[in-house]
């Protein structure tokens, strides 16, 4: 964090409408998994209407007495009828119970997948659950002069995400989409430092696995007129606020998809200790091409570092893994990239392993759980091969490809089952 230190006032982010939220410049990992080289900042608005006082969203737990010092600047309790929550994960809901006993008149208003979380988050407290209302898409709340509306826009990043729009005034308040870990007390993104590496590390880590949903929620953001973003991390957006909606079309969007429209796509990784399992991977690619419709892609692993491959196996229709088993197991590299499939949507995708092994082979089926477990379809057996592959052996290889290819293109050859056979 930098320049000196935010006052204990709330910040006005446009008439009568105030961020009250909290800085956590010192915060390093987020999540487990996130880093965050500046911290974070856990941000809350607060709306006055002339009927009643809105609070969007709330702080982490261990920032509620800065939360409520802020609020209690630019408002009363009894003023407060409502309260927005865009996201329901403990650093944007930590305050919330201590909020709903200094204001229990407030109703809250949620997505309907959110329900039961607020539930359970309340769990400990003891406390009855508020009057909450679920709502979706187009539903609003009158403020009094000042309206809010609500987009479903889930999986941004739960199922529970909204965002909300201040009609009037042309503001959207986005829960996580469009935030970022950067902590700066200038809070406004024409102030702040240069946070694009930060924005962009949060896209690939949050919203990265939900591009779907991500497209889905820029199409009912897109024809809003915005003045001002304003998410619930990292700096407030309000110098040229559509280009940060339009560099999250650009990031969800396909890259491939303009070049291979009409093409399925098949990336095969291997590595190989002598070349058996290369030759093995060699042959199924060139017996998936054989197929045609399919456009295949082979990396030996040996040759990169497994993060450079996300955009591929992100793109792709199917995924092969070769492999020879070390120790029992498959080896490290294979690993690391299995590792990374939990960054992007492989729901769905085909998925297939192979590999030559030496005593006792373990690394295909391990392979084949993990792609299991990761919701992968894996519809062909896969193929392990003692030491080095023979011509009858290869041509296994190549017809284990015909059948991942035919599978991705639809040409799979159905089979006949004799009932009289399986009894």
């Amino acid at each position: 964090m930098v320049a000196a230190a935010l006052t204990d006032n709330a910040v006005e982010i446009a008439p009568g409408v105030h961020w009250v939220g909290a800085l956590d410049p010192h915060l390093r990992s987020f999540d487990i998994i996130l880093k965050t080289a500046n911290g974070t900042s856990y941000n809350s608005y607060v709306v006055r209407g002339k009927n009643g006082v809105a609070i969007i969203d709330t702080v982490k737990e261990n920032f509620a007495d800065d939360f409520f010092r802020r609020l209690e600047s630019v408002a009363r309790y009894d003023e407060i009828t409502t309260i927005v929550l865009n996201h329901l994960e403990p650093d944007h809901s930590g305050a919330l119970p201590e909020l709903l006993k200094r204001a229990p008149q407030a109703k809250v208003y949620l997505s309907s997948r959110a329900q039961m979380m607020l539930k359970a988050l309340l769990k400990p407290s003891g406390e009855k659950p508020p009057e909450y209302i679920p709502v979706t898409t187009d539903d609003t709340v009158d403020l009094g002069g000042r309206t809010l509306r609500f987009l479903h826009t889930p999986y941004l990043h739960w199922p529970d995400t909204q965002c909300t729009y201040l009609e009037e005034d042309g503001l959207l308040f986005t829960g996580d989409i469009f935030g970022c870990h950067f902590c700066d007390n200038r809070l406004f993104n024409d102030q702040v430092g240069d946070f694009r590496f930060s924005f962009e590390y949060y896209y690939a880590h949050i919203m990265r696995p939900f591009r779907e949903y991500v497209l889905d929620a820029v199409a009912l953001i897109e024809p809003l007129e915005i003045n001002l973003i304003a998410p619930a991390h990292g700096p407030i957006l309000r110098h040229a606020p559509r280009d940060y909606v339009h560099r999250y079309r650009e990031l969800a969007t396909p890259r491939l998809f303009n070049e291979a429209r009409s093409e399925k796509t098949l990336v095969v990784f291997y590595i190989s200790a002598y070349g058996n399992t290369r030759r093995m991977a060699e042959s199924l690619a060139a017996g998936a091409e054989s197929i045609g419709g399919v456009r295949v892609s082979l990396y030996d692993l040996e040759g990169g570092e497994s993060g450079i491959f996300t955009d591929l196996i992100e793109e792709a229709d199917g995924l092969a893994f070769g492999s020879p088993t070390i120790n029992a197991d498959a080896v490290k590299p294979i690993w690391d990239v299995l590792s990374s499939l939990t960054t992007v949507n492989v729901k769905g995708k085909l998925g297939a392993a192979f590999g030559s092994y030496g005593w006792s082979g373990e690394a295909v089926r391990l392979i084949e759980d993990r792609l299991r477990g990761l919701k992968l379809r894996v519809p062909v057996e896969g193929l392990r091969i003692k030491l080095v592959p023979d011509a009858g052996e290869l041509e296994e290889c190549r017809n284990l490809g015909e059948q991942l290819a035919r599978h991705l293109t639809g040409r799979v050859e159905h089979r006949e089952i004799d009932m009289a056979a399986l009894a």
